[in-house]
């Protein structure tokens, strides 16, 4: 369910998707903080860029998770409304998802 408060669109998710979104952003911010101390500790070029690769595959995973609940819940939603930018706003997202 969507609302707006202070102008701003907000999402109301079930505590399984808003507790998996937390776990996989956890995992990434872990994943960050790892290449911040590789860096640190001066290690192999090759070595963080491989741990840098592996945190993009984890935010674009995190984003087809995001994507595909909001297609299933907030674009329909907003179909059944007849609110008829809710396909241009979800065209609009997926071109700058494929940038």
């Amino acid at each position: 369910m969507e609302t707006e408060k202070d102008g701003c669109r907000h999402k109301v998710r079930e505590q399984t998707e808003e507790r998996d979104l937390l776990n996989r952003l956890n995992r990434i911010e872990g994943q960050v903080r790892g290449i911040k101390s590789m860096v640190g500790e001066e290690r192999y070029c090759v070595d963080i860029l491989t741990q840098v690769s592996a945190v993009q595959a984890a935010l674009n995973s995190f984003n087809k998770v995001l994507l595909s609940n909001h297609i299933k819940s907030c674009v329909v939603e907003d179909i059944k409304s007849d609110q008829p930018d809710a396909v241009d706003e979800l065209c609009g997202i997926i071109q700058k998802l494929m940038k």
